[in-house]
């Protein structure tokens, strides 16, 4: 029995599906089972093959990556999808959660980051792209500035604070280990509790954080 994980990937570029393939299949636990251009197609493919895990687009032609993720969740939750895009924007992220796609990578990270996205969403943990996560603790902090996040934030010790503030001004995680003289893997598990203890590594706690922020309508969520 094939204990791979199946994938269908969803793309409106021909090219751009190819590499994927390509990148995916690098991984021996990972069978990329079919791919299709359309939000269309993807849905008639679900149907058929039932993969575990769908890389989608989020701007096609017809359906787009939210209306074609919210219609396969709808009809089979079992499906894990992850966003696969070149699209950064709060609006973009907040409606392919909404959606209820897993999780939201962008189409410029690494190789071996989409890899293990694919096999978080599989898991069905919440996955985010670094500059995902930087963009959402730069509009954490300005709430706190504002008076508007106090709670979450009073729970984080001085060094998840200091994380955070260089999250926000886009430093990786070596450098943010090089600046506070810690190692990277120190680094990567204060920045998982901190985001934890902000909610924001939880699909639906990110959506509740957008309903917080008014970015989704509190009657269409």
């Amino acid at each position: 029995m094939d204990a791979r994980i199946r994938i269908l990937v969803v793309d409106d570029h021909a090219i751009v599906r190819e590499g994927i393939r390509m990148v995916l299949e690098t991984d021996s636990a990972l069978k990329v089972v079919a791919d299709v251009s359309s939000g269309e197609e993807a849905i008639k493919q679900v149907r058929e093959i039932k993969p575990d895990v769908i890389v989608m687009d989020v701007a096609m032609p017809g359906l787009s990556g939210f209306e074609t993720t919210q219609r396969i969740r709808d009809a089979y939750p079992e499906v894990k999808i992850l966003a696969l895009t070149v699209h950064d924007s709060e609006a973009h992220i907040f409606q392919m959660l909404r959606a209820g796609a897993v999780g939201y990578v962008l189409k410029r990270a690494p190789a071996n980051e989409v890899i293990e996205a694919v096999k978080a969403a599989y898991r069905g943990e919440a996955i985010l792209h670094p500059s995902v996560a930087k963009l959402l603790i730069r509009d954490y902090l300005t709430r706190v500035d504002k008076g508007q996040e106090t709670t979450s934030f009073d729970n984080l010790s001085k060094r998840e604070r200091e994380i955070v503030k260089l999250i926000a001004e886009g430093r990786t995680n070596k450098e943010i280990a090089d600046l506070l003289f810690l190692s990277i893997k120190t680094v990567q598990a204060h920045r998982a509790n901190l985001m934890r203890k902000l909610g924001m590594h939880d699909r639906t706690e990110l959506v509740k954080y957008a309903i917080r922020r008014g970015i989704i309508d509190l009657e269409e969520a």
